[in-house]
C-alpha cells in the first residue's frame, strides 16, 4: 500500500510504516493544488494541520482508503466527503493533552503576573520592578469550559496551584468529578459568573461556534480572564476585542485565532493590546507530543491494514 504524508510529520511515523512494508512517500510541503493533481496514486493520506483535505481532493482520491491526521481535530478534513466515498477518517486525540495543558497554564501565569511585559521591559534595558504587579493564582476560580482528557489535565494542574475549579461539559464524568475534587456547574451561565479565569477546551461544532461572544461575556465577572487553547472560532473576536477595551475583561490568552494566521483588522488590533498574550497555535508543538502522535498513527494504521 502506498501512503503519502503531505505534513511534516515526526520521522517516527514514516520509519514505523516502512519497516511494517508500506511504501510511504514525504511530500511535507505539497500545496492542496498540488495534491489534488496526485492523490489518486495513494492508499492513504497522513496530515497534521497545515493541508486542507477539501471535498475536491477527496473526489479525486479514487485509490485512498484512509486519511489520518496526526493531532486532535478533525476540521481540516472534509469528514462528511470522506465518509461517502467509504474513506476511513482517524487522527491522534491523546498525543498532545499534556502539551496543551502545559500550555495553558504557562499562559494563564503570565497573563496573570505580567511576566511577559516584565520580559520586554528588561530586554529593553529597563528596571521597572514598581510597574509589574500581578495576581497569584491560588485561590482563584478557574472555570473549565469542556471536560475531556485536556480539560481534566487542566484541571489537575490548576488544582495544584491551590485554585478552585469548577467545570461545565454536557457529557460530565461523575468519577472523575470526586476523584479530583471539582464542582460541576449547573450552567454554562453558571460557570461564567463564577469563574475568575475562563478556560476553553471543546471542539469546534455548529454548536460552540462564536460560544463566546457579546451576550456570554456580559454573564463573565468584571475583570475576568479568558484562555483559549481549543479553536479559535469558539469566541467571536470581534466580542472579545470589545470587551478587552472597554475593561469588561482583564486579560485574554490566545493559542487559536478565527484565521490562521490572523489577517481582519480587529484581529490584528487584539493582538496589539498590551492585556492580551498570543502564540501561534503552538499547542501540540513539543518534540514529545509530535513523536507520540506519529507513533501513534503508524500503528493504528498497522494495525487497520499491516500484513
Amino acid at each position: 500500500m502506498k501512503i503519502l504524508i503531505a505534513d511534516e510529520v515526526h520521522e517516527e511515523c514514516s520509519e514505523k510504516l516502512k519497516k511494517a512494508g508500506f511504501e510511504v512517500e514525504e511530500k511535507p510541503n505539497i500545496t492542496n493544488e498540488d495534491l489534488k493533481k496526485i492523490i489518486n496514486n495513494y492508499d492513504i493520506l497522513i496530515v497534521r494541520g497545515r493541508i486542507k483535505v477539501t471535498r475536491d481532493i477527496i473526489e479525486n482520491a479514487t485509490n485512498l482508503k484512509l486519511i489520518g491526521r496526526v493531532g486532535v481535530g478533525l476540521d481540516n478534513i472534509d469528514v462528511e466527503a470522506a465518509e461517502r466515498r467509504g474513506i476511513k477518517v482517524i487522527n491522534t486525540p491523546q498525543m498532545s493533552t499534556i502539551a496543551v495543558a502545559e500550555l495553558t497554564i504557562s499562559l494563564i501565569l503570565n497573563l496573570l503576573r505580567g511576566t511577559y511585559r516584565a520580559i520586554e521591559s528588561m530586554k529593553k534595558g529597563l528596571w521597572e520592578k514598581k510597574s509589574f504587579y500581578g495576581n497569584e493564582l491560588f485561590n482563584k476560580t478557574l472555570g473549565i469550559i469542556g471536560f475531556g482528557r485536556i480539560g481534566k489535565a487542566v484541571a489537575e494542574r490548576a488544582k495544584a496551584f491551590g485554585m478552585k475549579v469548577i467545570v461545565y461539559d454536557i457529557f460530565m464524568d461523575q468519577e472523575s468529578l470526586e476523584r479530583m475534587k471539582v464542582t460541576r456547574a449547573s450552567s454554562l451561565e453558571e460557570l461564567l459568573r463564577l469563574s475568575d479565569i475562563i478556560s476553553l477546551h471543546v471542539p469546534l461544532t455548529k454548536d460552540t461556534k462564536h460560544l463566546i461572544n457579546s451576550s456570554t461575556i456580559a454573564l463573565m465577572r468584571t475583570g475576568a480572564y479568558i484562555i483559549n487553547t481549543s479553536r479559535g472560532e469558539i469566541i467571536n473576536t470581534k466580542d472579545l476585542l470589545e470587551a478587552l477595551k472597554s475593561g469588561k475583561l482583564a486579560g485574554a490568552a490566545l493559542d487559536v485565532f478565527e484565521n490562521e494566521p490572523p489577517k481582519e483588522p480587529w484581529e490584528k488590533e487584539l493582538i496589539q493590546l498590551p492585556n492580551v498574550i498570543t502564540t501561534p497555535h503552538i499547542g501540540a508543538q513539543t518534540y514529545e507530543a509530535q513523536a507520540e502522535g506519529a507513533k501513534i498513527m503508524a500503528e493504528n494504521i498497522i494495525k487497520l491494514f499491516g500484513r
